[in-house]
Formats: C-alpha cells, sequence, structure tokens
C-alpha cells in the first residue's frame, strides 16, 4: 500500500468524501437528482486534471450499481471499446464505459461509440481536459451531456489535505507528522487547484520531516517538495486559447499591467513566442489600426526580435511591445472599414472601363483607360473621379475613430491619449 502514490490511496470511496464541484454534486443540484432518481446520463466531464474526474465517473457507476470499464484513450483504441460493447450486449449488470483522455482518439475512433450510446448498451462517461468542443465530434456531444469541473479551491484542497495528515488506514496518519498552516498554504498555492499536485507534494514534504526527524512539515520543507508553481497551461488545448483571449482582451482595454500578467504566464508556460508575436501583430492592426500606425511597427520589430534573438532575451522585447500596445490609443476603423468592403467586394461587377488596363495592343480599342484622370496632371496630385463600380459609388466603407492620430488633432504626433482612457505619454519618450 505503501507504494501506491498518497493521491491514489486517498480517492473518495463515497460521495460524502467527494470535495469540489459543488456546482455539480449537491444537494438540489441537476446530477444528484438524477442520481436520485436512478438515472444515469452518458456524459463528458470537461475540466483541468486533478480536479476528480476519474474519481467522479468511479462514484456515479456505483450509485447506479452499475459495472464500469476503464480504458485510457493514450493506450487503448477502437478495438478495446468494441470489445467493452460486445461483453455489455450480453451482461447481466449495466456497464458503464469510462474513457479518459477522450479527446486523444481520433474522430473515426469517436465514431465507434456512437451506436452503442445511442441504443443504451453502455452509458459513456468520457473525460476530457481539452474543450470538447474542439476535440469531440459533434454527434457524441447530441449524444452526451456536458459537465465543466473547476479547479479545487482552496477551502477543498486544504480539507483534502487535512484529511490525508489524519487517516491512519489510507493516508499519512500512522507517521505522526503534522504541518504548519503556511506548508499547507504554499502546498494548495503550487497546486494551482490541482488535488494531485496538493497530495503529491504533501507525500514528500512528510517524508521529508520523517527522515529528517521532525514531527511538523514547515513551509521550507514543502517549499523543497515542490520546486515550481504548477502553471495550468496546456499549449494545444483550451488554455491555450483562454489565455491568449485575455491576453488581448488586456492589450484592448489599455491595461499594461495585465497585458505583462499573461505574457508571464504564457511565456513561463512554454508558449511559443512566435504565436505570442503574431498575435500581437494581428492586435496591432485590429484593435490600435490608425489611431497609432507605429504600433503595427512595434509589433512586427517585436516579431523579428524573436526570430533574431530567441528566448529568453527576446522575452524583453514581446513585453516591450505588449506595453506600447496596451498604451497606445485604440481604433477598431481598420477591421470595421475591411468588413464593409468585403461585403461589396463579393459582388461579380465589372471593373469600370477608365480603370482598366490600358498598357497591352488594342486596350484602347476596347475603350480601356478611356476618361481616366491621371492624378499628377493636376495640383496636388489628387482628382476627383470614381475608383470603384457604379453602384457602389459614394459608399463610405472608412470612419475615423477620432482617438489618436484619427483625431481631429492628429497634427500633434505627440498625442497618445485619443479618448482611450489611458493617460499616456508622447511616442518618443516615457516621462519620468
Amino acid at each position: 500500500m505503501a507504494d501506491v502514490p498518497l493521491a491514489a490511496r486517498m480517492r473518495p470511496g463515497s460521495f460524502d468524501e467527494f470535495v469540489g464541484q459543488t456546482h455539480l454534486i449537491g444537494p438540489g443540484r441537476a446530477l444528484t437528482k438524477l442520481l436520485e432518481g436512478g438515472h444515469l446520463p452518458s456524459l463528458v466531464l470537461w475540466g483541468p486534471a486533478g480536479t476528480g474526474k476519474t474519481t467522479l465517473a468511479h462514484l456515479l457507476a456505483d450509485s447506479v450499481g452499475a459495472d464500469l470499464v476503464q480504458l485510457s484513450a493514450v493506450s487503448s483504441g477502437v478495438a478495446d471499446a468494441r470489445k467493452v460493447i460486445e461483453r455489455a450486449k450480453g451482461g447481466m449488470f449495466r456497464t458503464v464505459l469510462f474513457v479518459d483522455e477522450v479527446h486523444r482518439w481520433s474522430k473515426a475512433q469517436q465514431d465507434v461509440l456512437l451506436p452503442a450510446v445511442e441504443e443504451g448498451t453502455v452509458t459513456l462517461i468520457g473525460a476530457t481536459t481539452e474543450n470538447p468542443y474542439f476535440s469531440l465530434v459533434t454527434p457524441l456531444l447530441s449524444r452526451t451531456i456536458l459537465l465543466r469541473l473547476e479547479p479545487l479551491d482552496s477551502d477543498a484542497l486544504r480539507a483534502l489535505l487535512r484529511r490525508a495528515l489524519a487517516d491512519e488506514d489510507r493516508g499519512l496518519g500512522k507517521l505522526g507528522v503534522d504541518a504548519e498552516d503556511e506548508a499547507l498554504d504554499h502546498l494548495i498555492e503550487v497546486a494551482g487547484g490541482d488535488a494531485r499536485i496538493a497530495l503529491t507534494g504533501l507525500d514528500a514534504a512528510v517524508l521529508a520531516a520523517r527522515s529528517g526527524g521532525l514531527t511538523t512539515v514547515t513551509r521550507e520543507l514543502t517549499a523543497d517538495a515542490v520546486q515550481q508553481k504548477a502553471i495550468v497551461y496546456d499549449r494545444q488545448g483550451d488554455a491555450h486559447y483562454d489565455v491568449i483571449s485575455a491576453f488581448i482582451k488586456s492589450i484592448r482595454g489599455s491595461d499594461p499591467d495585465a497585458a505583462l500578467f499573461w505574457l508571464a504566464r504564457m511565456l513561463e508556460a512554454g508558449e511559443d513566442a512566435r504565436y505570442v508575436a503574431r498575435r500581437m501583430i494581428v492586435h496591432a492592426s485590429e484593435d490600435i489600426g490608425l489611431a497609432d500606425p507605429r504600433a503595427l511597427l512595434i509589433a512586427v520589430a517585436a516579431a523579428q526580435a524573436v526570430e533574431h534573438v530567441g528566448l529568453p532575451e527576446a522575452k524583453l522585447n514581446l513585453a516591450e511591445a505588449a506595453i506600447y500596445l496596451a498604451r497606445a490609443p485604440k481604433s477598431n476603423s481598420v477591421i470595421v472599414s475591411l468588413g464593409r468592403a468585403e461585403e461589396d467586394a463579393a459582388s461579380s461587377d465589372p471593373v469600370p472601363l477608365h480603370l482598366r488596363d490600358a498598357h497591352y495592343p488594342g486596350a484602347k480599342r476596347l475603350g480601356h483607360g478611356k476618361g481616366y484622370r491621371y492624378p499628377h496632371d493636376f495640383p496636388e496630385a489628387r482628382v476627383e473621379q470614381e475608383y470603384r463600380p457604379a453602384r457602389f459609388q459614394g459608399q463610405r466603407y472608412y470612419e475615423p475613430s477620432g482617438h489618436g492620430e484619427e483625431s481631429e488633432e492628429a497634427g500633434d504626433p505627440g498625442r497618445l491619449d485619443g479618448g482611450s482612457g489611458y493617460d499616456a505619454p508622447t511616442h518618443t519618450e516615457e516621462t519620468e
């Protein structure tokens, strides 16, 4: 038993021991009501690692007296699933097929489950850490109920840790070691809502205390046991999109501190710096645009710096660009005007004759270029003439936002406030 990880030994054996996910399990909750009526529909459990997906699957199966068969999509395939389904057809008891990491199966593999779920041959419980709307086929989602599990909060993690310290049968109670509140605080902080990380850290810290002849786990021991905080971030999963979304929205909202926070989160978690730089290039035109045309130059320069310098030094270039973009006045006139133009440009109206290419032999006989007014023949190289098909003449696509260099005071290159809500200094240097 001692060779079994503490997190596995402390897996709850009943709903009374299950902590967290009170939005799903508890008096009056929808899942609890279903179980009280003896009903267990096919489910997809979506949430970060260490939030109780596997435990919940076992408890749900037990609650309706079903046999649970567990497969891992990492090491099992279609043949394994078909065997379970065939056995379920002739079985005396209801079968719950629990597929961990179900998003690892291809769309074709997921399709194999559909008839069995549709006919009720098995009750499927799939567990995934990735957004199922991206990773699971639509027919499978339509046949299951999606439940979102959240990271465990501080109270839930503290309850788990205290239970593990006191439990003499499955936990660490027989070792006679207690823990300071500050030690548990540290474990909770570094766990990031993951019960497995918290319990593994506690196990290591208690063993370290025992080997040193101590009866109390200190914060220093837990710091040694868990060297680095777990950053909940999957470069291929849902967090990837959520964090980059928070980063861009922080810049759009002119909050440089929040932008730096999310930038640091991504880079510390190992996100591709080139991806971050590309997103800033897009943002510079989408949300800043002509209110500060230099923003695009800054973003492109940061992307080039990533290629030439690389990490970790290029973090500085990315941070500089993120701060600049966040402080810049904001305008979405570029994306709005392009969208308006795209609607009209989807037409098949021909190019007006006076704008057509007239350089090849015979073009003039076709009327190409006739009536075209060459701007350089006029004062200020500007001439009024129509440059679009007749039915789109007078259509207005571009509307200045009134912010920054799109404002009436655009003649002042140092003006950065532009109604952005952020009192910024001049472009050329930061004020003291």
